[in-house]
């Protein structure tokens, strides 16, 4: 179980995910239940969708227009793996480059503390709202998240044809540097995802929360449908 609170000798973390990431705290035998945040201050949706769904775009696009606090759990990985001293830095790389899913003390805790981050600079009174790309990747993720972190309030998927995932990867894989983006390290990660994320998906489909978006089109028209799918969930706020 992890420490809902930060330690106080621990360096502070990112207020987005694209910054270098802070240390993960490692797991502890607090017991405690409560979640950080209250669903009543802190909007959380969930963004998933497979590799090459276009989240990351679509994120970006609400955040310009809307004002949330996009964190995507792969950049706050990818900044921990780089960071001089991490404990989980080779841990990391490992599964990413195996296209397996890193554990969830890691993920949830550099969430949260990015979280947390957010809100105690945005000085909002403790409220906000965040899109959380590409997490949870499992059930035990989203149980420990709603847990200790905060329950979400929906889901956002977006769904595509692995075809057109893959052309979209290797697409950016000429010009993104990343490990991942590679033929093989791509079909594994397709894999994982049917595997462990879609029934994280279909969880949440049964209790009423998936926005499903087809995403296969271009940016623009993904996006008009995103927005209208929103509205209906949340009103005039979209």
């Amino acid at each position: 179980m992890l420490l809902v609170n930060r330690r106080k000798d621990m360096p502070p973390n990112p207020t987005s995910s694209s910054a270098a990431a802070a240390p993960a705290p490692a797991p502890s035998s607090s017991t405690t239940t409560t979640p950080a945040f209250s669903p009543s201050d802190v909007t959380v949706i969930f963004v998933l969708g497979g590799p090459g769904a276009g989240k990351g775009t679509q994120c970006a696009r609400l955040v310009r227009d809307y004002g949330f606090t996009h964190l995507s759990a792969g950049d706050l990985l990818r900044a921990e793996q780089d960071r001089p001293g991490s404990q989980y830095g080779q841990l990391i790389r490992d599964c990413i480059k195996n296209g397996a899913i890193v554990p969830m003390e890691v993920t949830v805790a550099l969430l949260e503390n990015a979280m947390r981050d957010t809100l105690t600079s945005s000085k909002t009174g403790g409220k906000g709202r965040f899109l959380i790309d590409g997490f949870p990747r499992k059930m035990d993720q989203a149980f420990k998240f709603e847990e200790v972190v905060c329950p979400a309030k929906m889901v956002l998927f977006y769904d595509c044809p692995e075809q057109e995932m893959e052309k979209r990867l290797l697409e950016r894989g000429k010009t993104s540097g990343r490990e991942d983006d590679n033929a093989e390290s791509i079909r594994k990660r397709f894999r994982t995802f049917v595997e462990t994320s879609m029934p994280v998906v279909d969880h949440y489909e049964r209790e009423g929360k998936v926005v499903k978006v087809d995403s296969t089109p271009g940016p623009d028209k993904v996006y008009e449908e995103t927005r209208k799918q929103l509205r209906r969930v949340f009103g005039d706020k979209f």
